[in-house]
């Protein structure tokens, strides 16, 4: 699962009343002026067009104003990926995009988008200039937990000093002292990591415009499982600061660090309309 899968599972938003009527499913707002048929692209095959209302466009298609729904999780995955990919092909068409996450729908056809998009206008408008020429892109930066270990045990006296005690204690007697010694040893390990994540985010902001802090990472590829993740940043970047903020993540991977730095993906975390 990418970035953009990610954040394109968030809450259902039925845009307007929500009984059972005519329908707009929107991907994302472009600058365009035109009404253009991208194809049948979208779910489910659905033909994908846009609705311009000035110099701004929502990509959308037709459907029933209800939430996309099934028991399937396959078919729930299949769904989203096909909303990122006419996210991924709007941007490659039109440049920047608003992206909206997987189940945006606007109650109402065309005429109902048009006033949606007129209500928001300048909205949109700033939107697309803050995000014209940037791209959001994924750091997460591990360690290896052995190593980590090592590294609190040669700056911390007490804790080396615990452990010399405990492994010379029977098994039985020592049990108590080993269970404190795992316990300062999870908050030492915690602590180290909360203040590398600090480290980290100072140097990663440097180079960037505006950046999230990750709480919770869904996905990690296999090579990365037997790792500690030690901080997650989302990252929003003009084109031309990639090249840098790839440099002083090498330094961070220098330092024994594995770095995992994805992008660029459509601006999600980044999108800031407020209510329309």
């Amino acid at each position: 699962m990418g970035k953009g899968d990610e954040k394109s599972m968030k809450e259902t938003k039925v845009i307007g009343e929500t009984e059972l009527g005519e329908g707009r499913y929107v991907y994302c707002v472009v600058n365009s002026a035109a009404k253009l048929s991208l194809g049948n692209i979208g779910i489910a095959k659905a033909e994908v067009y846009t609705v311009p209302h000035k110099d701004v466009a929502a990509v959308v298609h037709a459907c029933q104003s209800q939430p996309y729904q099934s028991k399937d999780t396959n078919k729930i995955m299949e769904w989203i990926l096909s909303h990122n990919d006419v996210v991924d092909g709007a941007t490659e068409h039109f440049g920047t995009v608003i992206p909206f996450s997987f189940d945006t729908i606007v109650k109402g056809g065309d005429i109902i988008v048009k006033d949606w998009l007129r209500r928001g206008y300048e909205k949109f408008k700033h939107a697309l200039e803050r995000l014209s020429q940037r791209a959001e892109y994924v750091v997460q930066i591990f360690s290896d937990q052995d190593k980590l270990v090592q590294r609190i045990l040669a700056e911390n006296q007490a804790l080396r000093e615990l452990k010399e005690k405990t492994s010379k204690m029977p098994e039985r007697a020592g049990y108590l002292f080993r269970r404190k010694f795992e316990l300062r040893l999870n908050d030492a390990c915690n602590a180290t990591r909360a203040g590398l994540a600090e480290e980290f985010a100072s140097q990663i902001k440097e180079h960037v415009e505006e950046m999230e802090i990750e709480r919770k990472v869904s996905h990690l590829p296999e090579n990365y499982k037997d790792k500690k993740l030690i901080a997650a940043f989302s990252c929003l970047l003009h084109k031309d600061n990639v090249k840098g903020l790839g440099q002083a993540l090498g330094k961070i991977s220098q330092e024994g660090y594995a770095v995992r730095f994805t992008g660029p993906w459509a601006p999600f975390s980044f999108v800031k309309l407020g209510e329309i």
